[in-house]
Order: C-alpha cells, then structure tokens, then sequence
C-alpha cells in the first residue's frame, strides 16, 4: 500500500524552511525592539498603541513558516491540500513584507533598490543544505540559526530601517522559492495525480482481480482472461487486447 502515498515530511530539507524559521525568530525579535505602546517612546519606535501591529506581524511570520509544514506533511494523501497550503504560506509573508515596507515609509525612507549595495551584499548570500544524521529537530534547528548568522550585519543592527530592509529581501527570496515549490507541487500532480485517483485505481484493480481470479488461460497466447460483455451475451476476452484477440466462452 506504500504506493498510494506521496513521499512527505520532507520540509526540513526545503531553503524556504529555513528563511521562514529566520524570518518567524528575527520578526518576533524586530517587534520586541522596534514597536512601542508607550507614548513616551513613539519618536525612537514604531508606534503600536494596541498592539495590534505587533499581533498582525507575528501571526503572518508564524503562519508563514507553519504551513510550510502543515503543508508538506499533508502531501501524503492531498496534493491539492499541500498547494493550497503552500499558497497560504506565501500570502502570509507576503502580508508579512507590506509591514516591513510601511515601518521602512513611515520613517521617511524608501526600501533599498535591488540596485543598491546593502540589496547586493543581502543577495549575494547562499544558504547551505542542511544535513542531517538522527535527530532532525536538534540538527535543523541548529541549521537555520548558523544560516542566520550570514545575516547578522543587518540582523543585529540598532537601526530598525536598516533591519527591515534585510527582513524584505529575506521574505522576498521566500517567497520566490515558495512559488517554484507550488509550480512544482502542480507538475508533480499532473504526472501522477493524486492519493484519490491512487486509490480509486488500487480499488478497481483489486475488485478486478477478485472478479477474475478463476480466469481462464487465453487459447492464443496463454495469458489470463477478463470476463467481457458484448450484444450477444458474456465472454472471456484475453487481458492482452488489443494485441491478442483470443476468446472463450463464458
């Protein structure tokens, strides 16, 4: 039965976990730093009264990253549910990217150009495939913060515009890579389909062979025979048609 089911759980290994995991650890760190609800500090931060920024930014972050894993889990039995997941996750850091931009314009500033140095420096930077041996929780944690550390010259910076603009190019290489992931999530389905199609598939050739367990061998070629209909009545055809045109009677 291994064959119904598509391979899953094989999120750790994806570059986009691991910018997610970085972007989920370095937002909730960006609003702790950066967003005030006291009046006092508005002018140094991000002024968020109610917290309701605070709330939006860490739910988006977490959302990203978790149905990554939500959705790859669920590849097993639902190609359409893994793709719609997927595509939850990319909205989510694409809600996620709009804050970071409005946090970068409202301190009178504009996002770094694709153009500019500091983008290139960000950019030019690759991550590592991870590699694990017997304990992927420990080991994929421990990947995703040394992979954050090539980011730490703007991670850590005391300038919330200049951490921002490092969060945007972080979320928009996620999002790229999340987008290549559903693309190929679509092709995959069209050449195999699905666990539904799987199943009705494995159903029908089980009742097939049941049905034909008492078959007769073919005259001409000595294969098994499938119970046919025709206007006349039923037959046995041989299970090589069109190849093989041998009958019998039923």
């Amino acid at each position: 039965m291994s064959e119904l089911f598509d391979a899953h759980g094989g999120f750790r290994h994806l570059h986009s976990f691991t910018l997610a995991t970085i972007v989920q650890l370095e937002n909730l760190r960006f609003c702790r730093k950066f967003l005030t609800n006291d009046p006092r500090e508005a002018k140094e931060k991000f002024y968020d009264p109610k917290g309701r920024q605070y709330d939006q930014m860490t739910q988006a972050a977490r959302s990203g990253r978790q149905n990554i894993i939500e959705g790859s889990e669920r590849s097993a039995t639902s190609k359409d549910t893994e793709m719609k997941l997927t595509d939850v996750a990319r909205a989510s850091l694409s809600e996620l990217r709009g804050d970071y931009e409005i946090y970068i314009l409202d301190r009178g500033q504009l996002p770094w150009s694709v153009h500019s140095p500091e983008a290139k420096a960000v950019n030019a930077i690759s991550l590592d495939n991870p590699t694990f041996q017997d304990d992927r929780v420990h080991e994929s944690a421990r990947h995703a913060l040394s992979q954050r550390q090539k980011y730490a010259r703007w991670l850590d910076s005391d300038d919330g515009v200049v951490v921002a603009n490092a969060m945007l190019i972080l979320i928009g290489r996620a999002l790229a890579m999340l987008k290549s992931q559903i693309e190929a999530q679509g092709d995959a389905f069209l050449k195999s389909g699905g666990f539904s199609e799987r199943l009705t598939g494995k159903r029908v050739e089980a009742r097939e062979q049941q049905r034909d367990a008492d078959a007769p061998e073919c005259p001409l070629c000595g294969k098994g025979m499938r119970r046919r209909k025709s206007a006349k009545g039923d037959f046995w055809g041989c299970s090589g048609y069109p190849e093989c045109k041998g009958t019998r009677p039923a």
